[in-house]
């Protein structure tokens, strides 16, 4: 081998950095550590034997809650007010900031709940495309609702115990806040001086450059595109955009709605099929501030759905994020296209419906 060919970069066994345009900060990709063998944590596989209804699990119908309120015997999405909200509508004012580095200022907000389905024993890949429309169709209606008044509404799912959610009952939460969180505000100068640079919607560009090259994208149909994104960080990272510029949830048509459902259903089965699981990940959906935003130009922004799952090797083996990417900066263990590529080739069937019928089948449309 020449000394030419022992130089040619293969992002595969050299180390190198990505810039992530969201956030104005770099990735350190470092492939070739998945060869190293694992002695570390191993984590406990999810549950499969989760009842359909226990009446100790405050998510489901006709169960009490902590506050002593009884769920109504719901048969499709159900919202509620959180019980333990971190954010409160009538927070008083800290008062005034009295030096630079002891800063304080007023966080006020609503946190609600919603749940899925009734059924505990279900999650958004195994239900029907037409009950996903349901959820998707509130969320639109919540960002809406509180958009009128919060400048930020944050959907967010976590699913699993390992990403701290402690109910195994299909279900996302939604903070509405007074202020712009640090995320979002980020991705706002972020996106805002990209339009001012290059005269077009960061993500409207990347997106179609991304389905130009299918290099990262793991489905997509004529509406939606999924991709393990150039810059990710976590193992199995994605990100769900939509084909066209659209600054806010509740902008969907509802085609686009209609094939956002079968585009998460047919992501979050291929995430099960990939170690057999229950795929535990923490996502949440992006789009233009909301509020007194609203009477703003926002055409920087582009609608998009985050999704960060923290397994790396199989079910038990999960991605830590310490030492260098708490002190120095993010680290992942495999390209974003070789992830893309597992996630890409994984079948779109669920691994639980393979030979068997799953119970009495998900409810009708309808019903």
């Amino acid at each position: 081998m020449d000394s030419e060919s022992k130089l040619r970069f293969d992002p595969r066994e050299h180390q190198h950095l990505r810039y992530n345009p969201l956030r104005d900060s770099w990735v350190l990709v470092s492939a070739h550590r998945m060869k190293r063998p694992w002695k570390g944590q191993v984590e406990k596989p999810p549950e499969e034997n989760i009842p359909r209804h226990d009446p100790n699990n405050p998510l489901c119908p006709l169960s009490t809650r902590a506050n002593g309120e009884v769920n109504p015997e719901y048969d499709s999405t159900f919202l509620f007010d959180n019980d333990f909200p971190a954010l409160q509508p009538d927070a008083p004012d800290p008062g005034s900031n009295y030096h630079p580095l002891f800063q304080a200022k007023a966080a006020r907000g609503i946190c609600k709940v919603m749940c899925f389905h009734p059924w505990s024993d279900i999650t958004l890949p195994l239900m029907q495309p037409g009950e996903i429309r349901k959820v998707i169709d509130k969320w639109a209606e919540l960002i809406e609702e509180l958009g009128s008044t919060y400048p930020w509404v944050q959907i967010f799912e976590n699913r699993g115990a390992m990403m701290g959610c402690s109910n195994p009952h299909p279900h996302c939460q939604i903070w509405a806040s007074s202020f712009l969180p640090n995320e979002p505000a980020l991705a706002e100068r972020c996106q805002r001086e990209y339009l001012r640079k290059h005269g077009e919607a960061m993500l409207l560009r990347y997106a179609r450059m991304e389905a130009q090259a299918q290099e990262r994208v793991v489905v997509e149909n004529e509406h939606w595109l999924v991709v393990v994104p150039y810059w990710a960080t976590w193992p199995f990272q994605t990100l769900l955009l939509p084909r066209r510029h659209v600054l806010r949830f509740p902008d969907l048509t509802s085609q686009e709605r209609d094939s956002l459902a079968s585009i998460m259903k047919r992501l979050l089965t291929k995430y099960d099929n990939l170690f057999e699981v229950s795929f535990p990940y923490s996502m949440g959906w992006h789009g233009a501030p909301t509020g007194t935003h609203l009477e703003e130009d926002m055409n920087h922004w582009q609608l998009h759905a985050h999704y960060y799952p923290p397994l790396l090797r199989s079910a038990t083996v999960r991605k830590f994020m310490v030492g260098y990417e708490m002190l120095a900066q993010e680290q992942r263990d495999l390209t974003p296209e070789q992830a893309a590529e597992r996630l890409r080739e994984l079948s779109e069937e669920h691994y639980r419906s393979r030979g068997a019928e799953r119970g009495a089948g998900p409810l009708t449309e309808g019903k």
